[in-house]
């Protein structure tokens, strides 16, 4: 079979994590294999399909490794995490050629990826800088709810201290334009607020008052619409039960991904904005303590392929 133009680029994230036992899962369908191209390693492909009795992927996408002994699952190391790293950066030259037009990722260890000598914090962080340094937020979308964040891999001390004005006003920018690609003609976000309830008008914080309606308003002069400061112990069950926003902005990590993975963490998918393509991925980690058991859910890898390939079909000249 002829490999597919304009094909989601799927990596096999860490190959001593699950990501190679769901991605060959989630490509038992023919029709979604058949848009879809294996980035990674292709000798723990074939393995994995070997082991767990399934077919292998039509088209694949073979990465070179540094190291001649087989990937064991379970047993992660820098060279499976430079295997990692050298899948994403093979994926955006799909892309750049026109082979590939959305990346669905795998799991990556981050530790494994930066012993193996790259110094990125995560996905996120790999492709903004493969993009050239643009500006990007992560998505979060479970069954009912979207969350974008403003401030990603960093503690919480620092995530607070770097709030402001700007970074919020952008994030809105980013949240609109993006939701904008999955066809939603006039987004609809709520930003919560930092503090118990919203700050309560300055008693318990300053920040909703001096940074986070600021942006707000600008982001609104903008015409985008956007709500808050906003309790951030309501705003996230009202977007999951009433459908009034179409996205929560939260101002850091936690805040956001909690709430979504109490909303169905085997169906979340983490999808990264403003990047000139889509990039989805599952969300969760490498889970090497189950890798190789052949246990693994590959439900939210599949919802990452499936979300990458709707985008690709909307982006269709």
């Amino acid at each position: 079979m002829n490999p597919p133009r304009r094909a989601v680029a799927v990596t096999l994230g860490d190959p001593t994590g699950i990501g190679p036992e769901i991605v060959m899962r989630a490509l038992q369908d023919p029709a979604r294999a058949d848009h879809a191209i294996v980035v990674g390693d292709p000798d723990t492909v074939t393995d994995t399909a070997r082991r767990l009795g399934l077919r292998p992927p039509p088209h694949i996408e073979a990465v070179s490794r540094n190291t001649s002994a087989a990937f064991e699952p379970g047993r992660p190391s820098a060279a499976s995490g430079d295997s990692a790293f050298r899948a994403v950066v093979r994926a955006t030259e799909l892309l750049a050629t026109g082979r590939a037009a959305a990346i669905a990722t795998a799991p990556l260890s981050k530790l494994w990826m930066q012993s193996a000598g790259h110094d990125f914090p995560g996905h996120t962080e790999l492709l903004a800088n493969l993009a050239g340094g643009v500006p990007v937020r992560m998505m979060l979308a479970s069954p009912r709810l979207r969350v974008v964040l403003v401030t990603i891999h960093v503690p919480l001390r620092v995530a607070i201290d770097s709030l402001s004005h700007e970074s919020i006003t952008q994030t809105l920018r980013i949240a609109e334009a993006g939701l904008r690609t999955f066809g939603i003609e006039r987004p609809r976000l709520a930003v919560a607020g930092l503090n118990p309830h919203a700050g309560e008008s300055g008693l318990f914080g300053r920040e909703e008052i001096e940074i986070v309606a600021p942006a707000v308003e600008a982001a609104r002069a903008l015409g985008i619409d956007a709500e808050g400061p906003l309790p951030p112990d309501t705003v996230f069950m009202t977007a999951a039960t009433s459908r009034r926003y179409d996205a929560v902005v939260a101002l850091y990590h936690d805040q956001g991904l909690i709430p979504v993975k109490l909303d169905g963490l085997d169906q979340a998918v983490n999808i990264t904005l403003g990047l000139p393509y889509v990039r989805t991925s599952p969300d969760h980690g490498t889970a090497f303590d189950i890798a190789g058991r052949g246990v693994a859910d590959p439900r939210s890898m599949i919802a990452a392929i499936d979300i990458a390939n709707a985008s690709r079909s909307l982006s269709e000249p």
